[in-house]
């Protein structure tokens, strides 16, 4: 299978602090593809080194079978919405578009000013007096008509109301299954991945702590609860994500491939915010809740 983005000791180092460490991936293409994690932990700065806005300190990367921003062909697979979903305030939406058809090759105006009308924009309206959402849609349609295989998100819906937010993400999913695009995005809404992404990325202290196909990590995932015992009786084949315990009590997030039978517990499945939240807490964290416990 083709791969949209493969990593390999991936790392990127500011001054003695590391953003992003040994960070090794395999995504496949044709994915809507959520990357998410707390803040600091290295997110845009993968996608940073996706696009090639800075170059690795460790390791290797590549984006569609190419070094990113290698030329003009590398450039041209890839569209990039940045966190602050960038708009030019002076210019028009009209204007938006005639850069784009300067700057990309592979300019698909059509498709550009049907999705302009389709939101109801006025081509000659300044970005600077659209709404956050209109200024969101407009900084997708540019990235969607240049045509791109892969399209990369840094967290383009932070700043929107809800309904805004629906309303884009509806738009990218459409965008994704009608051209074929490889979607990453990132966000730190889990509720948003969980209605738009099929495979997860869990990002902790610059480290990839979890990723694969959503259907089979909720599957592999599993909530222990039962009379208090020690992660280290557990079998070996659960892997122990994250734990609590009372005094009568503990409660593990496990990961484990085989059904777990074992009648000292009672076993509940894990929605995708609890998965991710397993891998989020850090365990000094779990040690502060026990003892408010």
């Amino acid at each position: 299978m083709s791969t949209v983005l493969q990593a390999d000791g991936l790392g990127k180092k500011y001054g003695k602090r590391w953003a992003l460490a040994d960070c090794t991936l395999d995504i496949p293409e044709g994915r809507i593809v959520g990357l998410v994690g707390p803040n600091g932990a290295g997110k845009t700065t993968l996608l940073n080194l996706a696009v090639g806005q800075i170059r690795p300190t460790a390791g290797s990367i590549r984006v569609l079978g190419g070094t990113p921003a290698s030329g003009p062909e590398q450039l041209a697979k890839v569209g990039y919405v940045a966190q602050d979903t960038p708009t030019y305030a002076a210019l028009s939406v009209a204007d938006h578009l005639k850069l784009g058809a300067r700057l990309n090759p592979g300019w698909d105006g059509a498709l550009a000013r049907e999705r302009i009308r389709r939101l109801g924009l006025d081509p000659g309206q300044r970005a600077g007096k659209l709404s956050g959402g209109q200024r969101a849609q407009l900084a997708l349609t540019l990235g969607i008509a240049k045509r791109p295989e892969a399209l990369i998100l840094d967290e383009p819906v932070a700043a929107l109301d809800p309904l805004a937010r629906r309303e884009f993400l509806q738009g990218l999913m459409e965008a994704a299954a009608e051209h074929a695009l490889s979607v990453v995005l990132s966000s730190h809404l889990v509720s948003d991945l969980e209605r738009t992404c099929d495979y997860l990325i869990v990002l902790v202290e610059s480290r990839v702590k979890v990723a694969g196909d959503v259907d089979e990590l909720l599957a592999a995932h599993h909530r222990l609860t039962g009379p208090r015992r020690d992660a280290a009786r557990l079998p070996d084949d659960q892997q122990v994500v994250s734990e609590s315990h009372t005094d009568r009590q503990s409660t593990f997030v496990v990961r484990a491939d085989d059904p777990i039978h074992d009648p000292a517990w009672t076993v509940g499945r894990l929605g995708l915010e609890d998965l991710v939240l397993a891998y989020m807490t850090p365990a000094p964290a779990r040690r502060a809740l026990e003892a408010i416990r």
